[in-house]
């Protein structure tokens, strides 16, 4: 089945027109945008990195991670500005809603926005691409911005990997502060997610990580970021549906991922989204797009806070995440039985070694039933390299002994699990 084209949320290098930059085919596409500055106007109020014009255009392919890859694509690019942007959604039927009024638990779309905003990040990240010529390699010089969000008082900032992905260095702008150089203490493609330091302060405002496994359809959701440059603004909606799956930059699937209808852009990448109470459930990665100018069609997608807490504690500890790998490639079950059917088996890996082959039906991983494909990749998810855990498969119990994830799925015969085209 082919992927599902998903947009990463970042406005991504411009570059000066002279350079004739050719993106290559393998890497994630992305939005482009050279800041250009306005025509004069008398009424017009001064604006930072305002305007844009058409570079390239947009492939229609899957846009983050996965063996192929598309054209960069042109987008306008605002200036960043002090402007706040506050969409309210209904509270309709949804299990948890905004409170009407401060009174009560829950608190109002505004209340969380206030209590929220000075921890959202505005992330600028300097990039060096170089572009095959037909005079020899050239270099070209961009950059790419996105969102992210402050977790500790001494200035760990959590992002998206495909927002600092290659960067030369990284700027933050952390509420109404100035500007300042951040590190990357590292980066895991394989779930998206990279953190980002600041030295030298104590005291800046935190956003909490909530808990992604309780969230239910429907309850009430918070996106704060900087879609096309406008910082820190406000989106509601709901939960939309769970347990989805997207691929990441490096080819691999993310499990459990949370669907919203909160309206995301390019620029949200890295942003958090936040529960009625203000917690971070989730970290704002892709939206679906099947046009030519990627933007908002109530179907976003953030990776879940339980997988953002876990990777970023590895992270945190020596710069690295590992994670358990199997070695499949799988997709739905054709026979109408319940399961997931072994696409390809990569060579040398665990599974190869284990006996599966290609053409089997995984119905259960350690006793827990597999209905569909993304089940395998979460369950395997919930282990650790070194792990043994019982496949079964095809009616016949398989002992496989877990490996470490290789750093791309591109070139090991498998994707860990095909990427499955969402609605």
């Amino acid at each position: 089945m082919p992927p599902s084209p998903h947009d990463p949320l970042w406005q991504a290098p411009y570059r000066d027109p002279d350079d004739e930059p050719t993106r290559v085919a393998d890497e994630p596409t992305a939005q482009h945008a050279r800041p250009e500055p306005p025509a004069p106007a008398a009424a017009a109020p001064a604006r930072r990195r305002l305007g844009a014009r058409s570079l390239a255009a947009l492939g229609a392919t899957a846009l983050i991670g996965g063996a192929g890859g598309a054209l960069a694509v042109a987008a306008f690019q605002p200036s960043k500005t002090t402007t706040t942007t506050i969409t309210e959604a209904s509270s309709g039927t949804g299990t948890r809603a905004f409170a009407a009024s401060t009174s009560g638990g829950a608190k109002t779309a505004g209340e969380i926005y206030q209590q929220s905003k000075d921890a959202v990040v505005f992330i600028t990240a300097n990039v060096t691409e170089t572009q095959q010529t037909p005079f020899g390699p050239r270099q070209s010089q961009g950059q790419a911005t996105g969102s992210g969000f402050v977790i500790s008082k001494d200035g760990y900032i959590v992002t998206n990997q495909h927002v600092i992905d290659g960067a030369t260095t990284v700027r933050v702008e952390i509420g109404d502060r100035p500007a300042q150089t951040a590190r990357v203490v590292g980066q895991d493609a394989s779930t998206d997610i990279a953190l980002l330091k600041v030295d030298g302060t104590d005291d800046l405002p935190v956003l909490q990580l909530g808990d992604s496994a309780g969230v239910q359809v429907g309850d009430a959701t918070v996106a704060i970021g900087n879609p096309f440059g406008l910082d820190r603004t406000l989106t509601t909606g709901v939960v939309s549906a769970l347990a989805r799956t997207i691929e990441s930059p490096n080819g691999y699937s993310i499990s459990d991922v949370l669907q919203t209808d909160a309206a995301l852009n390019p620029g949200n990448s890295g942003g958090p989204l936040l529960d009625a109470s203000g917690r971070v459930i989730g970290v704002n990665s892709q939206i679906e797009s099947s046009g030519s100018s990627p933007a908002n069609t109530g179907l976003g997608f953030a990776v879940p806070s339980s997988t953002v807490r876990r990777v970023v504690a590895q992270l945190r500890a020596d710069g690295t995440a590992e994670h358990a790998y199997l070695g499949v490639s799988t997709g739905d079950s054709t026979t109408g039985k319940p399961g997931a059917t072994v696409a390809s088996v990569a060579d040398g890996g665990p599974a190869a070694d284990a006996g599966l082959r290609a053409g089997d039906l995984i119905t259960a991983v350690d006793g827990k039933a597999v209905t569909e494909s993304g089940d395998v990749s979460r369950l395997i998810d919930a282990h650790e390299p070194g792990d043994r855990v019982t496949i079964t498969a095809s009616g016949r119990d398989v002992t496989v002994t877990l490996g470490t994830r290789p750093q791309t799925a591109a070139g090991q015969g498998s994707s860990e699990q095909a990427q499955p085209s969402l609605p």
